[in-house]
């Protein structure tokens, strides 16, 4: 199998950063702390945020109403779950 690192500091491969982007990281950071990559030399920086994009993040909006979004169980905000 071709790997394609992203992070040669910490052998963190595209695929990787795409599991944690799925898992909810919507940041480079976010991305940082799961896995390392971009916290050394930060070349790799540019590219996560390639991989991420801007707008594909599904729990960006729940991060910008201050919600956590990196949680074991979904959170759902309060005019959410009221409704239900």
């Amino acid at each position: 199998m071709n790997r394609v690192y992203v992070c040669s500091c910490f052998g963190v491969t595209e695929k990787q950063v795409k599991e944690h982007a799925d898992a909810g990281a919507c940041t480079p950071r976010q991305i940082a702390s799961a896995c390392k990559a971009g916290t050394d030399c930060g070349s790799c920086v540019r590219r996560i945020q390639a991989i991420l994009g801007r707008g594909n993040c599904p729990r960006r909006e729940l991060l910008d109403q201050g919600i956590p979004a990196l949680t074991s169980e979904p959170a759902v905000p309060e005019e959410l779950s009221e409704a239900a």
